[in-house]
């Protein structure tokens, strides 16, 4: 069995017959060190399969160049195409990144921040989780002036810069749209109304209601967790309402497509009887039958930006302003799903 010790400076040293301080100045390139005994070091390094410590380095420079990233999961295509958009920018600039998923939980959520700060990140990109109600586990790094900032589902009021799109007006069109279609009854499936997503969303669906003069309805908000089997339990919900509803705003696509293929196999047409509405643009949207009505969410155009804003901070470029907010646009694309005179009813 192979020795798995990590080689050091001194093995190398020791090999060569010269002092570790030599080996280390040879290993840096610097010209204090003739050429061939850098070559003879650099030569002894790779055959000993010598690892420059780069995090012990980083240290000495008080800089890891590595960016946290936490997300409530990482199985969604949207928080997907953030961490591309991430990536991009990241990689390109020279830095890493340090990705955890808070599963949704805030004690999860607290755990990965911990992990971020003893990793000493140079600053950390954060998505909150569904249930996060404090904020105190961030306060280290606000203490330490690490950059911390939130992207879609963000704290307000903290010392941070937040990216978002503007979840009112998302939330308006994509119930106004309904409202054209001939829709009274319009369901809202939304997620935690505690989140700034769609408790802005939220805001953006009565307030279409009450300029068209339709009355908010309580009994036609439903607030869940947005997976699966809450889109299941949504679906039952819907099929007991009395008059059914003729329209339906969801606000996560995999939800829609769940309830869609349910009114269906209770007989409903879509969009004849009911049409809907969902929120991301997944790849989901175009595969079920008719197509579905989405907003269209940047994602991977927020994550570049989200990146772009911390890694100019940190070099020193454009320091990123405190408690400010950055808003993208969204767009309502429109497809067979909302339609009252489509052609692909089933």
């Amino acid at each position: 069995m192979k020795n798995s010790k990590e080689v050091t400076i001194y093995d190398i040293a020791h090999r060569l017959d010269i002092s570790p301080s030599t080996v280390s100045r040879g290993l840096n390139n610097h010209p204090s060190v003739t050429k061939g005994t850098r070559k003879r070091v650099l030569d002894m390094a790779k055959l000993m399969g010598y690892r420059t410590n780069l995090f012990a380095r980083n240290l000495q420079k008080q800089r890891t160049h590595t960016l946290g990233v936490i997300v409530p999961k990482l199985n969604s295509n949207f928080q997907s195409s953030v961490l591309a958009g991430i990536e991009k920018v990241a990689n390109t600039a020279g830095y890493n990144l340090l990705i955890s998923q808070s599963l949704e939980t805030e004690t999860k959520e607290v755990a990965n921040a911990a992990v971020m700060f003893n990793s000493r990140v140079d600053g950390l990109i954060v998505s909150l989780a569904s249930d996060t109600k404090k904020f105190s586990h961030f306060e280290p790094f606000f203490e330490k002036n690490i950059p911390v900032i939130f992207f879609d589902r963000v704290a307000d009021g903290k010392l941070s810069t937040n990216v978002v799109i503007d979840n009112f007006k998302a939330g308006y069109d994509a119930t106004s749209h309904l409202i054209d279609q001939d829709c009274k009854r319009i369901v809202h499936i939304t997620g935690n109304l505690s989140r700034n997503v769609y408790a802005d969303r939220m805001k953006g669906y009565r307030q279409a209601l009450a300029e068209r003069n339709i009355p908010f309805e309580e009994k036609y908000v439903i607030s869940n967790n947005l997976d699966e089997k809450s889109a299941v339990e949504a679906a039952k919900q819907l099929l007991t309402m009395k008059p059914m509803p003729d329209g339906l705003f969801i606000t996560n696509d995999n939800c829609a497509a769940i309830c869609m293929q349910m009114l269906k196999n209770a007989n409903y047409n879509i969009p004849g009887d009911i049409r809907i509405v969902g929120f991301n643009n997944d790849l989901i949207t175009t595969l079920v039958e008719p197509n579905l009505t989405t907003v269209n969410y940047p994602g991977q155009e927020m994550g570049e930006i989200v990146a772009n804003a911390i890694v100019n901070h940190l070099e020193g470029k454009a320091p990123m302003t405190v408690t400010s907010t950055i808003i993208l646009k969204s767009e309502l694309l429109i497809r067979e799903s909302s339609l009252k005179n489509s052609k692909k009813e089933n």
